[in-house]
């Protein structure tokens, strides 16, 4: 079993943590401008963090278990099944019209930018590769590719907050799925020794590594179509919002 540094433990956690925390507090604030009031805006924040941090906390009981770490051909494939069902679920629970309302807020197209501003902790891929427990196939671009992403959402959402980059943030939602497919094949082909490299991509499958795929991915995932579906139904010139971190605390 792979024994992570306690430094890479922490990384991983507070970045999982993050995102079901900041997406929720999205969700407040959505709902809180929707007119949906303080009550039913908390309501639907606790809601949202009970089923992210409910998953959350049953993937690690199966990581720990070690039913994610399976060789294609010798049971089921239990990290794709999981990463798979829970985007259908994420994507399922945006028809309840509290959410739905909430999602389509004025000024949501900004908002649902921040939680990709937490994908610097992507870093971690990068450390456990420095360490010699990932492969570069897999760490590199999955690592890089999530800091980039990091990166550029604040700067993304910030211009959707002024009225601008209805086109940047496109390319950037374009660019954020990207990333995330290719490190679910490059992680699946490494994991799984469809690739046979050194060191194995083995401690994807495994805490705390594993709640990135089966959790974080899903839901970042998920924000990205939303994204994308409020963006192109966003008036071409939209009246300036307020700045994206100020409004989702409101």
């Amino acid at each position: 079993m792979y024994d992570p540094p306690g430094y890479v433990w922490a990384i991983t956690l507070a970045d999982v943590i993050a995102f079901v925390l900041s997406t929720c507090l999205v969700l407040y604030g959505g709902a809180v401008r929707a007119g949906l009031g303080r009550r039913r805006a908390a309501l639907l924040a606790g809601g949202a963090a009970l089923v992210l941090g409910g998953w959350c906390a049953a993937s690690a009981v199966i990581a720990n278990h070690g039913w994610y770490h399976t060789r294609l051909g010798h049971g089921v494939p239990w990290m794709p099944v999981a990463a798979v069902a829970f985007l259908g679920l994420l994507l399922a629970l945006r028809q309840i019209p509290m959410v739905a309302r909430a999602l389509a807020a004025p000024g949501m197209v900004s908002r649902l930018e921040i939680p990709h501003a937490f994908r610097v902790g992507g870093v971690a891929f990068v450390i456990t590769m420095a360490l010699g427990h990932l492969p570069a196939l897999f760490a590199l671009p999955a690592g890089l590719g999530d800091i980039a992403a990091g990166i550029a959402a604040p700067l993304v959402a910030f211009r959707l907050a002024q009225g601008t980059g209805r086109h940047a943030a496109l390319w950037f939602n374009a660019f954020g799925m990207t990333d995330l497919i290719s490190a679910l094949t490059l992680g699946a082909l490494t994991a799984y020794h469809l690739i046979n490299v050194t060191p194995s991509g083995a401690p994807i499958s495994e805490l705390p590594l594993a709640l990135i795929p089966t959790a974080a991915v899903p839901l970042l995932f998920a924000l990205h179509i939303t994204s994308v579906s409020a963006l192109v139904r966003a008036p071409r010139t939209p009246l300036p919002a307020t700045a994206p971190l100020a409004a989702a605390a409101k």
